[in-house]
């Protein structure tokens, strides 16, 4: 009996509980007046950001940013490739992750950029290097130790060119070039003059086309290179599959600084400017730092890697440099 009373006990229980969840589920919740007015006033000033940041806009200044700039070449790479020209590395399996030694390096030549790597909406062409500014005659220099394997000319795109492949696995382009200094199958140091720059190709004016690839893959030379303080980033760039076309730190209004810079310092030439075309440098042993000068384009200047001119220095690609400092060059 006393079992019965307590079943009879749960069940009542349990039915109170069925009832206060129903009557509470019918119940209908309400904001205080006060909170609503205050919800429809924050709606009611909301800016439309559509109205502040238009695409076209946008679009225009990114292709306004190089007003010069040209066309991309095509890829020789998968363009224009024919039975001699074979892509080393077609078919083959590319890792999605490889970290490479960038550190004794030389920059190829001290301009500044004039054309950066990246899709080119109007031309619907992607540009796989960087525009470096010269005049036809200046040296062209090796960026990293490697062996020459290609020297070539293609009319409708890179002109006369180069293609180095490095002891650090990257491979690096030259085009428009006006006269070739190495062979094919030459092997050369970091900084060795391998070219001449020129107006050669689809080129509108003279400058160098820049490319640094890894295994056929373009990755964008800003990656590797601060152009605007003639460096590199760090003395190691890893390759990812995901990130080879992403820039680090590059920065449209220094490289402007530089351009003025460089500009300054680097007059255009007249014809009777012998020593500019032949690339060879003074025979001073030490050099008097002047206003703009870096680390990459003194040691351009003067056919040795940043590495060794650091070393000849006591000083690190981070030092910097004093106005009317005497660096040793050799």
């Amino acid at each position: 009996m006393q079992f019965k009373t307590i079943i009879l006990s749960l069940s009542s229980i349990a039915a109170y509980f069925a009832l206060t969840a129903s009557a509470q589920a019918q119940t209908t919740y309400r904001l205080p007046g006060e909170h609503t007015d205050q919800h429809r006033d924050l709606i009611a000033g909301q800016v439309n950001i559509n109205e502040q940041i238009q695409v076209e806009t946008t679009r225009q200044f990114l292709d306004n940013l190089f007003e010069n700039e040209e066309e991309p070449e095509m890829d020789i790479y998968t363009e224009g490739w024919d039975s001699k020209l074979v892509n080393a590395y077609a078919g083959m399996e590319v890792p999605d992750r490889h970290t490479i030694d960038v550190s004794n390096f030389c920059m190829p030549h001290p301009g500044y950029v004039t054309s950066p790597y990246g899709y080119r909406r109007r031309f619907r062409r992607m540009h796989k290097g960087v525009d470096l500014k010269l005049y036809v005659g200046d040296t062209i220099r090796a960026a990293f130790d490697g062996r020459v394997r290609l020297t070539n000319f293609e009319r409708r795109g890179y002109g006369y060119y180069i293609i180095v492949r490095h002891t650090n696995d990257l491979e690096t382009v030259y085009g428009h070039l006006s006269k070739f200094l190495v062979e094919p199958d030459q092997y050369v140091k970091a900084g060795d003059p391998i070219a001449l720059g020129g107006n050669t190709g689809r080129s509108t004016g003279p400058h160098l086309h820049f490319e640094t690839r890894y295994m056929g893959y373009a990755i964008n030379p800003a990656a590797i290179f601060d152009f605007a303080n003639q460096t590199v980033h760090t003395d190691t760039y890893t390759f990812t599959k995901s990130t080879y076309q992403n820039a680090r730190n590059f920065d449209p209004a220094a490289n402007a600084e530089y351009a003025k810079v460089y500009n300054q310092n680097n007059p255009r030439p007249v014809a009777s400017n012998s020593s500019k075309k032949s690339g060879k440098s003074s025979g001073a042993a030490t050099y008097k730092v002047k206003k703009g000068d870096t680390l990459g384009a003194i040691a351009a200047k003067h056919h040795v890697t940043v590495r060794r001119l650091c070393q000849l220095n006591g000083i690190n690609t981070r030092t910097k440099l004093r106005i009317g400092q005497r660096l040793k060059v050799r």
